[in-house]
């Protein structure tokens, strides 16, 4: 099937589909962390999809490969953030883990994404 959007990109679909989770296991931290941890993590997983979607709508491809550099960024911020939340106690281990798995298949994709756009230049 050929790609006639980013919204055809299977990385972009799990993106939306890690936001999508983040948001609810975030909705059980404690109140006092709406504006920390919970604030964090949504922003950085909303932020994967959306500058994979921003980057496909630039002109170039370099353009495009700057954007999902920082999707790619954002993923290593919802990593590090997930693990502090597991930490904290915030998060159980197996929710964590799967989070982890999804942030490590997305961020592939990802890679496998920047090389193939990178061969084409």
């Amino acid at each position: 099937m050929a790609v006639k959007s980013y919204r055809d990109l299977s990385v972009w679909q799990k993106s939306c589909d890690l936001a999508h989770n983040v948001y609810s296991v975030t909705g059980s931290f404690p109140q006092h962390e709406l504006y920390g941890i919970v604030s964090q993590m949504r922003r950085a997983a909303v932020s994967v999809p959306s500058n994979i979607a921003e980057g496909a709508g630039r002109r170039g491809t370099t353009e495009y490969l700057r954007f999902l550099s920082i999707a790619n960024g954002s993923l290593a911020e919802l990593r590090t953030l997930v693990e502090l939340a597991r930490r904290f106690g915030y998060v159980a281990t197996g929710q964590a883990g799967r989070l982890d798995t999804d942030i490590d298949e997305i961020s592939k994709m990802l890679h496998g994404l920047r090389a193939g756009l990178e061969a084409k230049q």
